[in-house]
């Protein structure tokens, strides 16, 4: 019988494997940066011509090759970083397969220059379509340059695949741009057709590459995400909710420095910006994972761009609550920004009274907010836990236009809107009232009936229970109607009967707000938030406008409402001298 199964020559193999490796221009750009990385290169340089399609070159400062190296470089399979299986599992370099470089020589003419040892000639290799054509000496610095020509030139079926010049081009900067997130430490510089699209000096760390690469102000919308749990640990910077906008958006994910796709995680993070964020909005995500050695597949897809972890929900999950502590942590920190005022009491710390002393006093200063329910600060003069309050003055407030609060802050105005503030403070005591049995309601002497439509008499007699948590008591009396024996008091105009309808119509029917809850307690928080708080056009006596800013800044994520729109706009001094042209 006729032998019908022949091993493939090199060749055929490495342009095989050049059609999973080799997708376009940017593709070879990755593996040629990842492996001047690998060798620890300080400065990497690359040249497009064409869009890469016809040339790319990448030039490093690494660690170079000997000749006997670089020859065997070209070699499928042959690499400086595995050495056996176990090494897979505890992987710390970009390449490993020993395929890229092959696949890359295989579908184009290849030219690779190289010094390892400055005592020694460097050395050039030459090859074109997989074939090494000439190998000789050369003078050159320590490191490797690779230059690509004519990319596709003997696969023209592959060729016609690719977009153009400016496509290619822009798929080459994203590439460099995210590697180049993943290690502020290394300068990038990028040219094409002489025109410099990159040139990123060495940074200290991700918020500086950031500002080198997208400017100060994107810098500034994004804040620092740390986290660790069961052995892995998670940095890196996040947007502003105040900042996201609907549309586009950047992401970046990297375990111990490597790119990877996986939609679950930017999931994970979006979960965190519930109630933070409008639905549509995705803000800006940039990660890095430190795993345990063995938790990590990194050898899933032939580019590299996808991993797998051997406790993915664990993953997801610190990804949220990472975030969602830095969006907490923030708004924290806002609010006790010495440009930011709010309302507190400066106390000193009371020292023990000694032999002569007197009970004199360091003059330690420190805010004592208000407690989560709104309930007031200690007074002047009232000792609390050693420590003994002055008055500080507090922010003069107005309320203009019967919709919007005015304070004076230190540094400028803050121009709050009443509805969207008064949404926060009820959503946010309404769900860590869940956590403690409810809010009371207040009984009514003569009780509010409701005819309800069929779908929302369902509803309301099947969400009693949670609607009694909110403090509206409701019974169902038969057909299609409810009678309503309690309600809440969230401010002294609240409309309870409108209130009650348009929640339980909100909850049948659904909406955008309702759709963006996690769960069925948020559901009824959020749409009780939405119709119960203070509207527009109501007007607010001085202590009330007190009240509503005080409780504001008591909670977690002070300046966006369950819709995700802002609560604050502040007007900074500098900005309103601008406007008046000092």
């Amino acid at each position: 019988m006729a032998r019908t199964i022949e091993v493939l020559p090199d060749a055929v193999a490495n342009q095989i494997a050049a059609g999973e490796v080799v997708e376009r221009p940017a593709s070879v750009v990755k593996e040629l940066v990842e492996n001047a990385l690998d060798a620890r290169a300080g400065r990497v340089e690359i040249e497009l011509a064409g869009g890469g399609k016809r040339k790319v070159r990448v030039a490093d400062d690494g660690l170079g090759m000997s000749r006997e190296d670089a020859l065997l470089s070209l070699d499928r399979h042959a690499t400086s970083k595995v050495r056996g299986t176990s090494d897979l599992r505890a992987l710390k370099t970009f390449g490993f397969r020993g395929e890229a470089l092959p696949s890359i020589a295989s579908v184009s003419r290849l030219t690779l220059e190289t010094q390892a040892d400055v005592a020694e000639p460097g050395t050039s290799i030459r090859v074109e379509g997989g074939r090494i054509l000439q190998v000789r000496d050369m003078a050159r610095t320590r490191g490797t340059t690779v230059q690509v020509e004519r990319l596709f030139f003997n696969a023209p079926a592959r060729a016609k695949f690719l977009r153009n010049t400016a496509a290619e081009t822009r798929a080459v900067s994203d590439a460099v741009g995210t590697l180049s997130l993943a290690h502020p430490g290394v300068a990038f510089r990028l040219e094409s057709e002489g025109r410099v699209l990159l040139d990123l000096n060495a940074a200290s760390d991700l918020p500086n590459r950031v500002a080198q690469l997208w400017g100060d102000r994107a810098a500034e919308e994004l804040i620092p995400v740390h986290g660790e749990g069961e052995g892995f640990r998670l940095v890196g910077l996040v947007q502003r909710p105040d900042a996201a906008r609907p549309g586009f958006r950047r992401t970046a994910l990297f375990v111990h420095g490597r790119p990877f796709r996986e939609p679950a995680l930017i999931r994970a993070g979006d979960r965190a910006y519930r109630t933070t964020v409008a639905p549509e909005t995705r803000p800006w995500i940039l990660l890095e994972l430190r795993v345990p050695a063995g938790s990590v597949d990194v050898n899933v897809h032939p580019t590299k761009a996808e991993v797998r972890f051997q406790n993915r929900n664990a993953v997801e999950a610190l990804v949220e609550r990472s975030i969602r502590e830095a969006l907490e942590g923030e708004a924290s920190a806002a609010t006790m920004d010495q440009d930011l005022p709010l309302p507190h009491v400066q106390v000193r710390e009371r020292s023990p009274a000694g032999p002569g002393d007197g009970g004199g006093s360091s003059e330690t200063q420190m805010a004592l907010f208000l407690r989560g329910d709104g309930a007031p600060g200690p007074e002047p003069g009232q000792e609390v836990d050693g420590l003994v309050p002055e008055p500080a003055e507090p922010p003069r407030l107005w309320q203009v236009h019967r919709a919007y609060i005015l304070a004076e802050v230190r540094d400028g105005l803050l121009l709050i809107d009443q509805h969207a503030a008064h949404e926060r403070v009820l959503f946010e005591e309404i769900m860590r009232s869940f956590d403690t049995g409810g809010s009371e309601g207040q009984r009514l002497l003569f009780p509010l009936t409701l005819r309800l439509p069929a779908a929302e008499y369902e509803q309301a007699e099947a969400l009693s229970g949670l609607l009694h948590q909110t403090g509206f008591e409701v019974e169902g009396f038969g057909g299609d109607t409810v009678i309503v024996h309690g309600v809440p008091a969230p401010h002294p105009n609240f409309d309870a009967e409108r209130s009650f309808r348009e929640m339980i119509e909100e909850l049948t029917h659904g909406s955008e707000l309702v759709r963006s809850a996690r769960n069925q307690h948020e559901r009824v928080a959020m749409s009780f938030a939405c119709k119960s708080a203070i509207k527009a056009g109501q007007t607010l006596d001085e202590r009330e406008v007190q009240e509503l800013f005080d409780r504001l800044f008591a909670t977690e994520l002070p300046y966006h409402d369950v819709h995700g729109r802002p609560t604050v706009v502040r007007l900074s001094s500098r900005e309103l001298e601008r406007k008046f042209g000092r």
